[in-house]
């Protein structure tokens, strides 16, 4: 069973059927998300600099909408933020929520 951060809101039922992707061409990328096969959603950025991005879009299929991915996007993001030692600026209103929602959060964020 995968285990997210608590402020995902998704607690003790699996999530085994959620996958991610990241595509980065070196000046814009993208988190997607999958349930099983099937696409679910992304989340877009843009790169300010070597060591920050600037989340500018998130987006949730309808059909998936409700189950918390764009909370698992932001955890995905995150993840990413520190395993790369780079910043986040939340741009998009609903990563700026999270963020302003999560005092955990604020090591990433600029």
């Amino acid at each position: 069973m995968k285990i997210y951060p608590t402020f995902v809101g998704i607690k003790n039922h699996s999530m085994d059927t959620i996958k991610f992707e990241r595509e980065d061409d070196g000046t814009t990328g993208r988190f997607i998300i999958y349930d099983g096969e099937i696409f679910a959603g992304e989340m877009t950025y843009k790169w300010a600099d070597s060591k920050t991005i600037i989340i500018d879009h998130t987006r949730i299929e309808d059909a998936f909408g409700g189950r918390g991915l764009g909370k698992l996007l932001v955890a995905e993001a995150v993840k990413f933020a520190r395993e790369q030692g780079i910043k986040i600026i939340p741009l998009c209103p609903f990563v700026k929520a999270v963020f302003s929602k999560v005092p955990s959060l604020e090591d990433v964020k600029k």
